[in-house]
């Protein structure tokens, strides 16, 4: 899901301030959730920020730089290996499977 605009963010904030509603009103003014309208007020007061958080990263790849580089190689010298010969083939390589 795409984050919010910080234009729209830096709206709900104003409304808020100039005290345009409740919570629930503005989310639906905003057409926003009623949770997303809280925790914006929540992380404005505490920190006066209204920009999203970072994005958190996700999980860490399994396969490092030289990995790819082998699995490439294994790729290129067995071109009509199937799938689970290629896994195979660099699992022998690496110890790493799946």
């Amino acid at each position: 899901m795409k984050a919010y605009s910080n234009d729209l963010r830096k709206n709900i904030i104003e409304a808020y301030q100039k005290k345009e509603g409740s919570l629930r009103k503005l989310a639906k003014r905003f057409a926003v959730s009623f949770s997303f309208v809280w925790r914006l007020i929540k992380r404005f007061r505490k920190s006066g920020r209204v920009a999203p958080k970072p994005h958190g990263g996700g999980p860490k790849p399994k396969l490092d730089h030289v990995d790819l580089i082998i699995l490439r190689e294994v790729s290129d010298a067995h071109k009509d290996a199937t799938l689970a010969e290629l896994s195979d083939l660099f699992f022998q390589r690496t110890g790493i499977q799946q």
